[in-house]
């Protein structure tokens, strides 16, 4: 892919927690009341940050991923138009995994330099002063493929403070483009997998206006739109096939984890989605050519869900005749049983042996590769996808035949294998695109 394309900035960071996410939605909100159309994204596997880029932006955010997508897929994405790109990194700048797929590691870096766009760092300066230019500086000469556009300065302490950083920058011969004072307010609720999603938040809408606000005081913005650069040209794009063409999709608070290159690419296929809310005692449409249950926050809704009846006959009614498959929320729905933080035991559907607890969290985190061992709505037997598992859970039992031979990014196999009965299919990770 060659330069050519929409102009665009990357807002990383040298680990989490620096800001991003903060930074981010106020630069999205405020160039949308300058008139800039912004398309933005988020590097990486996320579902929860792209839902909080569309309420800033009024523009549906679409992920980016150098190891989990083809280079057609990428290209696809980066086909979304727009006056301006920006795209929000995730962990530090250059963290991915050690073995590369086809485009990358995963890392924001990657992006970069695949695009050309400049990236924009947000230091957390809380501790230190001068120091953190050194930090910037080694970031900045960390690749020559990735240029390192300037600072922008988060949680300083005082105007003496803000002095102190910005000689160091000024030593190193880094822009800064603005200095962020602590501001104890302007944070999101999170929970264990992240922040709350969208849908959640109390009073999204103020929470953004009032990032935007921050931003436009203190941030120049203007500077910030014009060392946008770059762009890749889309070149071959290669839209996934959609699983069928008559999708019934649980959607609410349970299940809204799809990623929207994927509803996307159904429904530029022609495909036709039919959402329907377990929470809400609803059965999946009985005309539709397939069930997908995906991943959410099942272990927050155990209750209500097993004593939905109308769903739960439905979906079992349903995969008499045609195929349900889950993915990791979804996945534990399919299953005997799942055992909530407290405890407590929810008969699920039974349509898969699997049973979960979140009585004892571990965390399973990580890049998947799978090799079909059978076939999965939309993918034989034999066919590899590229995917990513994040869940608290654990296996219980598990007695059902292994769906695929599921490895991390490195190549070691993971417990995590999926399972399959009769039209039902299920597994941990989520899927965001074929291996080439």
């Amino acid at each position: 892919m060659s330069a050519g394309g929409t102009p665009g900035l990357i807002i990383s960071a040298p680990r989490s927690g620096a800001g991003k996410t903060t930074v981010m939605l106020g630069l999205l909100r405020a160039l949308r009341d300058q008139g800039v159309a912004v398309q933005p994204y988020k590097c990486g596997p996320d579902y929860i940050d792209p839902a909080f880029h569309l309420a800033a932006s009024g523009r549906a955010s679409f992920n980016l991923d150098s190891w989990a997508m083809t280079p057609g897929l990428l290209a696809t994405q980066l086909a979304r138009g727009g006056d301006m790109a920006l795209a929000e990194g995730s962990m530090g700048l250059f963290d991915g995994v050690a073995t590369p797929g086809e485009s990358g590691t995963g890392a924001s870096a990657d992006i970069a330099a695949l695009t050309g766009w400049p990236v924009v760092i947000v230091l957390d300066v809380s501790g230190a002063a001068q120091t953190v230019a050194a930090l910037a500086a080694g970031m900045a000469g960390y690749r020559r493929d990735v240029r390192v556009a300037g600072v922008i300065l988060n949680r300083v302490a005082s105007p003496r403070h803000e002095r102190l950083c910005r000689l160091g920058m000024e030593e190193i011969g880094l822009p800064v483009f603005g200095a962020l004072p602590r501001r104890g307010d302007l944070t999101l609720p999170e929970r264990h997998l992240g922040l709350v999603q969208a849908v959640e938040h109390p009073d999204l809408e103020r929470a953004i206006s009032d990032y935007a606000a921050f931003l436009r005081e203190f941030v120049d913005l203007d500077a910030l739109r014009a060392v946008a650069a770059g762009g890749a040209a889309p070149g071959a794009t290669r839209l996934p096939d959609p699983p069928g063409q008559r999708i019934a999709l649980a959607r609410d608070a349970a299940f809204s984890f799809t990623y929207p290159h994927l509803l996307d690419a159904w429904a530029a296929k022609g495909a036709e989605v039919l959402p329907f809310s377990p929470l809400a005692d609803q059965a999946p449409a009985p005309d539709a050519d397939l069930c997908w249950l995906p991943g959410g926050y099942p272990e927050l809704h155990a209750g209500p869900l097993a004593a939905a009846e109308t769903f739960m006959a439905g979906l079992r009614d349903f995969a008499k005749t045609r195929p349900v498959h889950g993915e990791c929320g979804g996945y534990m729905v399919l299953g005997e049983a799942l055992i909530d933080a407290s405890g407590t035991r929810h008969q699920m559907a039974g349509l898969l042996g699997l049973v979960t607890s979140y009585e004892k969290r571990k965390m399973h985190l990580g890049y998947r590769l799978a090799r079909l061992e059978a076939p999965i709505p939309g993918h034989q037997p034999g066919q590899r996808l590229r995917g990513h598992e994040f869940h608290y859970s654990t296996i219980l039992s598990q007695p059902d035949p292994a769906l695929a031979h599921v490895t991390d990014a490195e190549g070691a196999p993971v417990p995590e294998t999926g399972s399959r009965r009769g039209h039902v299919s299920g597994t941990f990770f989520h899927l965001i695109g074929d291996a080439g």
